[in-house]
């Protein structure tokens, strides 16, 4: 990874976008990991975004639901935008070069009532591709399962089985565990 050093304090963005409070939950989350990690981090839902640069964080946290296995109309809208943006201001550069110190972690709810992980994988290669033109480090795509919500049978008899309630405390767990992973590997750099 292309990571700076940990002698001074990582900036971080969560941006979201949450439907059903499934992906909430888990940007709800990642906030609390990254205080107790002792890290302050700026906290925006993708309409609120609009105006952040993402050049000026060391570390952008994107997440959103999968719909019909691409992000909703709101993360794409934004998605385009900030690539216009950097691409008429020449920051998107032949060969896609990382920045060192650039970083994005993308995280994906998803109920794969239909095809499973495949309905969101979808999402992490889009979103994946937007940062890396941008020249960010790709750390890490997360996908995290969750209940479909307004069909019960979505919830019940998908390829995942059962996921009413989910994410749960268990699937939670493992996205502070992932954090921390994150962030300690940032500081070891």
């Amino acid at each position: 990874m292309n990571i700076q050093n940990s002698e001074k304090e990582l900036k971080v963005l969560v941006i979201y976008w949450s439907a059903t409070g499934n992906t909430e939950k888990v940007a709800n989350v990642i906030i609390q990991t990254l205080q107790y990690e002792k890290i302050k981090p700026v906290f925006r839902k993708i309409g609120d975004a609009a105006k952040e640069e993402l050049y000026d964080y060391d570390l952008v946290f994107m997440g959103t639901p999968s719909y019909q296995f691409l992000p909703p109309e709101p993360v794409i809208r934004f998605v385009k935008q900030k690539m216009k943006l950097y691409n008429e201001r020449g920051d998107i550069k032949p060969g896609a070069p990382h920045i060192t110190g650039k970083n994005a972690v993308l995280f994906c709810t998803y109920s794969g009532p239909h095809t499973g992980i495949g309905e969101a994988t979808t999402v992490g290669e889009y979103l994946g591709q937007f940062f890396e033109h941008i020249g960010f480090n790709v750390t890490a795509k997360w996908y995290i399962v969750g209940e479909f919500h307004g069909r019960e049978d979505l919830s019940t008899l998908g390829r995942l089985g059962d996921i009413r309630g989910r994410p749960n405390l268990q699937d939670l767990n493992e996205v502070k565990r992932n954090v921390s992973t994150v962030i300690n590997s940032l500081r070891s750099n």
